[in-house]
């Protein structure tokens, strides 16, 4: 199994990248969430998650270990094959999506583009207890992750898209993490409305 690649990157899509390592390209599938964590650099060093399927062999890549154990978690529910646990990874943040399931939050995990309630419930049934592996490795990087999910609530109820206002709300906390609730949707409209 390959677990991770160190190399030159030859392309980069929000999806996709081409990693030149050693004069061999692999193309790794990634989650917007490990596209954003490359900025403009040229060299990167990914952990990999190789999917064998009867048809096709596919790489997954993750810019942080807690990002493949969470999706080693979700593949491991009936239903969630790697796309859709790429996408859900996409859609939501790690510390975010242990939130939600410690709390039982299944609007929020509802509200990631492909889940349907059957698919979150299992999600939720089956990943409640078993979250917390994930804690033990990642760490606990954000101390009130309910204060993004509230921002990013408030945000989608105005209107605005649930992508765009989770990218602003990260933006923000990461140079503020001791920020209001207030502050943060203001900080956030402020950036959105620029």
């Amino acid at each position: 199994m390959i677990a991770r690649l160190k190399g030159k990157i030859i392309s980069k899509h929000p999806t996709a990248i081409v990693i030149d390592v050693h004069g061999v390209g692999f193309e790794v599938n990634i989650t917007t969430t490990t596209f954003e964590s490359l900025g403009d650099s040229d060299e990167i060093s990914l952990y990999t998650y190789l999917s064998v399927r009867e048809d096709s062999l596919t790489l997954y890549g993750f810019s942080t270990n807690a990002e493949k154990e969470m999706f080693k978690l979700l593949i491991g529910i009936s239903g969630i094959g790697p796309k859709l646990a790429q996408s859900i990874l996409s859609g939501i943040q790690i510390e975010e999506l242990k939130y939600a399931i410690s709390e039982g939050n299944i609007s929020r995990i509802i509200a990631v583009p492909g889940i349907g309630r059957k698919t979150a419930e299992r999600l939720l049934v089956e990943l409640r207890d078993k979250v917390e592996k994930v804690e033990e490795v990642a760490g606990t990087t954000e101390p009130f992750p309910s204060v993004r999910s509230d921002a990013v609530s408030a945000l989608v109820s105005l209107g605005y898209n649930q992508k765009q206002a989770e990218k602003i709300v990260r933006g923000i906390l990461t140079v503020e993490s001791e920020i209001s609730i207030e502050d943060l949707i203001r900080k956030a409209l402020g950036s959105i409305n620029k």
